[in-house]
């Protein structure tokens, strides 16, 4: 498939999303939105992929949120808000997409402020070059992050952590991210792609119905006490049990042979 502001490939049953602006550090305007939007639904409806890789193009920048100059030179057609001309999945098209299960990567090689790191916050893995920021600098313009990062950020990371950066404009670089719990992994520039796609491989590896399952029962959970979370009913996780890997996996294991998973 071919657009103009994003490259989007699939290989091997990972899918690739490139933000393709690297002339603004990839920031995002109506029409790259637009397009994330259709690429995240394809994604979710493909049943030959299972997990996906999220960057940026060149080696500056992940996604620096926003694009400030384009809103600028269009107010008078979206002043009140960005709402206006953003998709209802949101900026990067998963900042508001919560009906996918299927995994995500980040490959974070720069600078992901704003916009940009709500995507990759959005993310279920993050992982960082060590040259990547993360920040929220909204109110250092005059507005505030609105498409979930300060929710996601109050929820992965220590409140005060969270409060300060969001209150300030802070930046962390990747390794305090990494510290935090926020980054999974940190790589030098040179090998980032290559740790995302290791760890696509290591999903890749396990039962795609399983790992829809898992994440599905981990965030519809998250918000939830223990015990209510622990007897939710997850639609998927009834799948798993009626499926052909839920016994081919523990056949595979006795056989000392990898499995062969038939569910997608």
């Amino acid at each position: 498939m071919t657009y103009k502001h994003i490259i989007y490939e699939k290989k091997d049953r990972i899918a690739y999303i490139t933000i393709n602006r690297p002339n603004v550090m990839n920031a995002l305007h109506p029409p790259a939105n637009e397009e994330l939007n259709e690429i995240w639904a394809n994604f979710r409806d493909d049943s030959e992929v299972w997990v996906a890789i999220y960057t940026g193009a060149g080696d500056r920048a992940f996604c620096a949120g926003n694009d400030i100059k384009h809103q600028a030179e269009h107010s008078k057609e979206h002043k009140h808000s960005n709402t206006d001309t953003m998709p209802l999945s949101g900026i990067g098209g998963i900042t508001n997409y919560f009906d996918c299960y299927k995994p995500i990567i980040a490959a974070v090689n720069g600078y992901a402020l704003g916009g940009g790191f709500e995507i990759a916050l959005a993310c279920d893995i993050i992982v960082a070059s060590e040259k990547a920021r993360f920040g929220l600098p909204e109110p250092t313009l005059g507005f505030i992050p609105l498409d979930g990062g300060p929710h996601r950020l109050a929820r992965q990371i220590p409140l005060k952590i969270a409060m300060g950066m969001m209150l300030t404009g802070r930046q962390i670089d990747a390794q305090e991210a990494y510290r935090l719990g926020l980054v999974n992994e940190v790589v030098p520039p040179k090998e980032l792609m290559l740790c995302a796609e290791r760890w696509a491989k290591a999903i890749l590896s396990c039962a795609p119905l399983a790992v829809r399952a898992a994440k599905q029962v981990v965030m519809q959970g998250l918000d939830l006490p223990l015990r209510a979370a622990h007897n939710q009913s997850y639609p998927l996780l009834q799948e798993v049990m009626g499926s052909e890997d839920f016994i081919e996996g523990p056949k595979a294991f006795a056989e000392k042979r990898a499995p062969i998973w038939q569910a997608r």
